[in-house]
Protein backbone atom coordinates (compact mmCIF):
# COMPACT_ATOMS: atom_id res chain seq x y z
CA UNK A 1 0.00 0.00 0.00
CA UNK A 2 1.00 3.67 -0.70
CA UNK A 3 2.21 5.19 2.37
CA UNK A 4 0.58 8.61 1.38
CA UNK A 5 -2.54 9.52 3.63
CA UNK A 6 -3.55 11.16 0.66
CA UNK A 7 -3.63 8.06 -1.11
CA UNK A 8 -5.63 5.94 1.80
CA UNK A 9 -8.71 7.99 3.06
CA UNK A 10 -11.26 5.57 0.97
CA UNK A 11 -13.37 4.10 4.64
CA UNK A 12 -13.41 0.46 4.25
CA UNK A 13 -16.46 -0.14 2.84
CA UNK A 14 -15.52 0.85 -0.02
CA UNK A 15 -12.89 -1.23 -0.20
CA UNK A 16 -14.62 -3.91 0.31
CA UNK A 17 -17.55 -3.15 -2.22
CA UNK A 18 -14.50 -2.80 -4.67
CA UNK A 19 -13.10 -5.99 -4.01
CA UNK A 20 -16.45 -7.64 -4.17
CA UNK A 21 -17.37 -6.62 -7.52
CA UNK A 22 -13.79 -6.90 -9.04
CA UNK A 23 -13.94 -10.54 -7.75
CA UNK A 24 -10.75 -11.53 -9.28
CA UNK A 25 -7.49 -11.00 -7.74
CA UNK A 26 -4.13 -12.29 -6.64
CA UNK A 27 -3.71 -14.77 -3.71
CA UNK A 28 -0.07 -14.32 -2.28
CA UNK A 29 1.96 -16.61 0.53
CA UNK A 30 5.14 -17.13 1.76
CA UNK A 31 6.64 -20.26 -0.06
CA UNK A 32 9.90 -22.24 1.48
CA UNK A 33 11.64 -20.92 -1.17
CA UNK A 34 10.38 -18.09 -2.63
CA UNK A 35 6.90 -16.18 -2.48
CA UNK A 36 3.73 -18.15 -4.37
CA UNK A 37 0.89 -16.58 -6.35
CA UNK A 38 -2.19 -17.72 -7.60
CA UNK A 39 -4.47 -15.39 -10.08
CA UNK A 40 -7.84 -16.56 -8.88
CA UNK A 41 -11.29 -15.41 -9.15
CA UNK A 42 -13.21 -15.31 -5.62
CA UNK A 43 -16.53 -14.39 -3.86
CA UNK A 44 -16.22 -12.07 -1.03
CA UNK A 45 -19.40 -12.24 1.91
CA UNK A 46 -21.18 -8.87 2.25
CA UNK A 47 -19.18 -8.21 5.47
CA UNK A 48 -16.00 -8.99 3.71
CA UNK A 49 -14.91 -11.20 6.56
CA UNK A 50 -14.40 -14.30 4.10
CA UNK A 51 -13.18 -15.02 1.03
CA UNK A 52 -13.70 -18.07 -0.75
CA UNK A 53 -11.86 -20.06 -3.78
CA UNK A 54 -10.80 -22.41 -5.41
CA UNK A 55 -7.47 -23.94 -7.35
CA UNK A 56 -6.37 -27.02 -9.03
CA UNK A 57 -4.69 -29.60 -7.01
CA UNK A 58 -1.84 -29.15 -9.00
CA UNK A 59 -1.17 -25.32 -7.54
CA UNK A 60 1.98 -25.33 -5.25
CA UNK A 61 0.07 -23.12 -2.78
CA UNK A 62 -3.05 -25.65 -2.41
CA UNK A 63 -0.50 -28.25 -1.86
CA UNK A 64 1.40 -26.68 0.55
CA UNK A 65 -2.05 -25.17 2.57
CA UNK A 66 -2.73 -28.35 4.28
CA UNK A 67 -3.33 -26.03 7.80
CA UNK A 68 -4.20 -22.34 8.49
CA UNK A 69 -1.99 -19.85 6.77
CA UNK A 70 -0.78 -16.43 6.70
CA UNK A 71 -2.02 -14.86 3.09
CA UNK A 72 -3.08 -11.73 1.20
CA UNK A 73 -5.60 -11.69 -1.73
CA UNK A 74 -4.16 -7.86 -4.02
CA UNK A 75 -7.16 -6.71 -6.11
CA UNK A 76 -6.36 -4.39 -8.83
CA UNK A 77 -8.68 -1.71 -10.24
CA UNK A 78 -7.83 0.72 -12.77
CA UNK A 79 -4.70 1.88 -13.48
CA UNK A 80 -2.64 4.23 -15.91
CA UNK A 81 0.77 6.65 -16.48
CA UNK A 82 0.18 10.16 -15.39
CA UNK A 83 2.36 12.27 -18.06
CA UNK A 84 4.13 15.73 -16.02
CA UNK A 85 2.76 17.60 -19.09
CA UNK A 86 -1.01 16.97 -18.63
CA UNK A 87 -0.67 18.82 -15.22
CA UNK A 88 -0.02 22.30 -16.71
CA UNK A 89 2.82 23.08 -14.05
CA UNK A 90 6.37 21.92 -14.84
CA UNK A 91 7.54 21.07 -11.54
CA UNK A 92 6.17 17.82 -11.94
CA UNK A 93 7.44 14.66 -12.56
CA UNK A 94 5.57 11.24 -14.16
CA UNK A 95 3.54 9.14 -11.62
CA UNK A 96 1.33 5.84 -12.07
CA UNK A 97 -2.24 6.15 -10.79
CA UNK A 98 -4.14 3.42 -9.68
CA UNK A 99 -6.87 1.54 -7.24
CA UNK A 100 -5.27 -1.51 -5.01
CA UNK A 101 -7.16 -3.07 -2.39
CA UNK A 102 -5.36 -5.90 -0.28
CA UNK A 103 -7.54 -8.64 1.80
CA UNK A 104 -4.92 -10.34 4.51
CA UNK A 105 -5.69 -12.86 6.49
CA UNK A 106 -5.53 -16.77 7.09
CA UNK A 107 -6.16 -18.90 4.40
CA UNK A 108 -7.82 -22.06 5.24
CA UNK A 109 -8.21 -25.20 3.40
CA UNK A 110 -11.96 -26.41 2.49
CA UNK A 111 -14.19 -29.67 2.61
CA UNK A 112 -13.61 -31.32 -0.69
CA UNK A 113 -17.33 -32.04 -0.08
CA UNK A 114 -18.28 -28.98 -0.34
CA UNK A 115 -17.36 -28.54 -4.15
CA UNK A 116 -20.66 -27.89 -5.98
CA UNK A 117 -22.33 -25.59 -3.62
CA UNK A 118 -18.86 -23.59 -3.63
CA UNK A 119 -19.10 -23.60 -7.68
CA UNK A 120 -22.59 -22.60 -7.44
CA UNK A 121 -21.90 -19.52 -5.41
CA UNK A 122 -19.17 -18.17 -7.12
CA UNK A 123 -20.06 -18.65 -10.44
CA UNK A 124 -24.10 -17.55 -9.67
CA UNK A 125 -22.29 -13.56 -8.72
CA UNK A 126 -20.96 -13.62 -11.95
CA UNK A 127 -23.47 -14.75 -13.88
CA UNK A 128 -26.25 -12.55 -11.71
CA UNK A 129 -24.38 -9.52 -14.19
CA UNK A 130 -25.08 -10.93 -17.24
CA UNK A 131 -28.65 -10.82 -17.01
CA UNK A 132 -30.89 -10.57 -19.17
CA UNK A 133 -29.18 -14.01 -19.88
CA UNK A 134 -29.94 -16.94 -18.36
CA UNK A 135 -27.28 -17.74 -15.58
CA UNK A 136 -25.26 -20.91 -16.32
CA UNK A 137 -25.63 -23.48 -13.46
CA UNK A 138 -23.34 -26.80 -12.89
CA UNK A 139 -26.75 -28.35 -13.58
CA UNK A 140 -26.13 -27.72 -17.15
CA UNK A 141 -22.96 -29.70 -17.05
CA UNK A 142 -23.10 -33.59 -17.97
CA UNK A 143 -22.95 -35.11 -14.44
CA UNK A 144 -20.40 -37.28 -14.83
CA UNK A 145 -17.88 -34.56 -16.65
CA UNK A 146 -18.91 -32.15 -13.81
CA UNK A 147 -17.96 -34.81 -11.27
CA UNK A 148 -14.60 -35.40 -13.15
CA UNK A 149 -13.48 -31.68 -12.74
CA UNK A 150 -14.18 -31.34 -9.14
CA UNK A 151 -11.69 -33.99 -8.70
CA UNK A 152 -9.22 -31.41 -9.89
CA UNK A 153 -9.98 -29.00 -7.87
CA UNK A 154 -9.78 -28.24 -4.65
CA UNK A 155 -12.16 -25.01 -2.52
CA UNK A 156 -10.23 -22.68 -0.13
CA UNK A 157 -11.27 -20.08 2.27
CA UNK A 158 -9.55 -16.48 3.42
CA UNK A 159 -10.54 -15.37 6.63
CA UNK A 160 -9.89 -11.63 6.12
CA UNK A 161 -8.24 -9.88 8.81
CA UNK A 162 -7.50 -7.12 7.85
CA UNK A 163 -9.10 -4.56 4.32
CA UNK A 164 -6.21 -1.99 3.31
CA UNK A 165 -6.68 0.34 -0.04
CA UNK A 166 -5.15 2.66 -1.87
CA UNK A 167 -7.08 4.66 -4.17
CA UNK A 168 -3.51 6.56 -6.02
CA UNK A 169 -6.18 9.82 -7.96
CA UNK A 170 -3.50 12.55 -7.67
CA UNK A 171 -5.79 13.66 -4.49
CA UNK A 172 -2.14 15.55 -3.72
CA UNK A 173 -2.38 17.71 -6.47
CA UNK A 174 -4.34 20.73 -7.26
CA UNK A 175 -8.27 20.52 -8.76
CA UNK A 176 -6.93 22.25 -12.04
CA UNK A 177 -4.03 19.72 -12.36
CA UNK A 178 -5.87 16.37 -11.63
CA UNK A 179 -8.58 17.71 -14.13
CA UNK A 180 -5.84 18.12 -16.48
CA UNK A 181 -4.69 14.83 -16.21
CA UNK A 182 -8.21 13.36 -15.81
CA UNK A 183 -8.92 14.86 -19.06
CA UNK A 184 -6.02 13.62 -21.10
CA UNK A 185 -5.55 9.88 -19.52
CA UNK A 186 -9.06 9.23 -21.56
CA UNK A 187 -6.55 8.95 -24.60
CA UNK A 188 -3.52 7.89 -23.38
CA UNK A 189 -2.55 3.79 -24.71
CA UNK A 190 -0.64 2.95 -21.04
CA UNK A 191 -2.71 1.56 -18.56
CA UNK A 192 -5.76 -0.51 -18.04
CA UNK A 193 -9.52 0.95 -18.01
CA UNK A 194 -8.57 4.85 -18.49
CA UNK A 195 -11.79 6.05 -18.91
CA UNK A 196 -12.80 4.69 -15.13
CA UNK A 197 -9.70 5.79 -13.95
CA UNK A 198 -10.02 9.51 -15.03
CA UNK A 199 -13.70 9.24 -13.74
CA UNK A 200 -12.57 8.08 -10.33
CA UNK A 201 -9.83 11.04 -10.66
CA UNK A 202 -13.18 13.54 -11.60
CA UNK A 203 -15.18 12.34 -9.06
CA UNK A 204 -12.80 12.59 -6.10
CA UNK A 205 -13.70 16.75 -6.60
CA UNK A 206 -11.78 19.11 -4.19
CA UNK A 207 -10.86 16.37 -1.61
Amino acid sequence: MHPNPAFRQEPTERHIAFARQRGFGTLCMNGEAAPMLAHIPFRLNDEGTEAEMHLVRSNPIARAVTAPTPAVIAVMGPDGYISPDWYGDPAQVPTWNYVAVHLRGVLHPGDPDDMRPHLDRVSAQFEARLAPKPPWTTGKMPEEVLERMMRQILPFRLEVQEVQGTWKLNQNKTDSARAGAAAQIKTSSIGQELAALSALMTGIGGK
